[in-house]
């Protein structure tokens, strides 16, 4: 009887191990969804202490924690609509609202009430871009397009701009420039031109190690010239959707034969 009872309570234990570990394994991809928030707050906090340069690389580490956590999820199969929303909150902040501060602080003070508004503009077209998404990504068919340019690229765009000079802007035409920095991503954000999608790239070990290589360059890259790799990666990734769109109109169509008439 006491063999069974030890082994009754060992089982209970283990029961009780693998439930807690299943709870740690769900809260993981959430734990990098705080830390995409924080680096939001973070961005807001030091853009209106005037410290831009500081500032604008949180949103580039916000976006790398977006990427992980969708990532995570799907690899440890603990996706959730918890997670799904907690996500979108998230970006509102990290890209919706902290690169709209963050070119405030830099140049759109100086416009005023325009300023405010370029700024309110961004931020709506962040919120209504991720709502799109939400109810999109389940029906949508090719998943290699994002329809409109994803919040996180259109926020790069801002901060890499800002970090590459991060020096506030003074006067009105100077000022001209924050306006299509934020206007320029808010209008490409609520479009439906197609923005190509980096899930489907696998980085692992394969056949090919041109991804690799590729993200090994990237890495060198930034660690040697940030400001001047993140600018051209947040420009040549919006400039690829336009070569993109342009090389698909100028490709000839395939013209189907007519059908064989029935004898």
């Amino acid at each position: 009887m006491a063999d069974l009872f030890d082994q009754r309570h060992t089982e209970k234990d283990k029961d009780k191990e693998a439930r807690r570990h299943r709870r740690g394994i769900y809260l993981l991809p959430s734990l990098f969804t705080v830390g995409n928030m924080f680096c939001g707050y973070a961005c807001v906090v030091y853009s209106m202490s005037g410290h831009l340069s500081t500032a604008a690389p949180f949103i580039g580490i916000a976006i790398v924690l977006d990427m992980l956590d969708g990532r995570i999820a799907r690899l440890t199969n603990t996706q959730s609509a918890f997670g799904v929303e907690f996500d979108s909150l998230a970006d509102v902040i990290s890209f919706g609202i902290a690169p709209a501060v963050l070119a405030f602080a830099w140049g759109l003070s100086e416009l005023g009430k325009v300023g405010w508004a370029a700024g309110f503009i961004f931020v709506s077209a962040a919120a209504m871009r991720l709502a799109r998404f939400n109810i999109q990504s389940s029906a949508q068919p090719d998943k290699r397009y994002f329809v409109g340019m994803p919040t996180p690229a259109a926020a790069g765009v801002t901060a890499a701009t800002i970090y590459a000079w991060p020096y506030p802007l003074a006067g009105y035409q100077q000022a001209i420039a924050a306006v299509a920095v934020v206007l320029v991503p808010a209008a490409l954000m609520v479009s439906t031109i197609r923005f190509r999608s980096f899930k489907t790239i696998n980085f692992g070990w394969g056949p090919s190690y041109a991804p690799l290589l590729v993200f090994v360059l990237l890495i060198a890259f930034i660690a040697t010239e940030p400001r001047i790799t993140l600018v051209l990666l947040a420009y040549g990734y919006l400039l690829s959707a336009f070569l993109e769109l342009a090389l698909t109109r100028l490709r000839p169509r395939r013209v189907e034969p007519p059908p064989e008439a029935s004898r």
